[in-house]
């Protein structure tokens, strides 16, 4: 019996960050918490990213997880927020890396592929493919939906990556 790994997924961003927690043991997967950390739109940006980074620090003193796993940011958008949004990324890598979780990386495409069964998917089939995977899953929004989904998309991988070690 494999032992069972609890998971939280970040979807980073400045405005709302989405965070899922899961626990996965083996291939089965099962929901434990998801919100989303909604630093005022009025402050300063160090006052935003404190914010980031306190609410994104409560959920994990809460829920304590033993992975993390954060989306890498894709932006079509321009410099400046394309900078701003790393920056709420830099928050979102730093808060599990600081309390000594591995954090993993993975690619907004790879994250759809792994839960819906392609890269392109749109943010509402990611969201019926999460509550289908996980029907008991209590979220709002599509940030946490999102999350969720990466935290699923780390879950598939690590159960490759044991396999794959287990026949070395």
């Amino acid at each position: 019996m494999s032992l069972s790994t609890r998971i939280i997924g970040i979807d980073p961003g400045l405005r709302r960050c989405g965070w899922g927690v899961i626990e996965s043991q083996g291939s089965r997967l099962t929901f434990v918490g998801a919100g989303t950390v909604t630093p005022p739109v009025d402050g300063s940006l160090a006052e935003r990213l404190a914010v980031l980074f306190s609410g994104l620090g409560a959920v994990m003193d809460r829920y304590v997880p033993a992975e993390a796993a954060v989306e890498e940011t894709f932006v079509n958008a321009g410099v400046r927020s394309a900078l701003i949004l790393g920056q709420a990324r830099g928050v979102a890598l730093l808060t599990p890396a600081a309390r000594g979780l591995p954090v993993a990386e993975y690619a907004a495409n790879l994250v759809k592929k792994s839960v819906v069964g392609t890269g392109h998917a749109a943010k509402g089939q990611v969201e019926l493919m999460v509550r289908t995977l996980m029907p008991t899953a209590d979220f709002k929004g599509p940030d946490a939906a999102d999350a969720l989904a990466i935290a699923i998309c780390h879950a598939h991988h690590r159960v490759a990556n044991q396999r794959l070690r287990a026949m070395a």
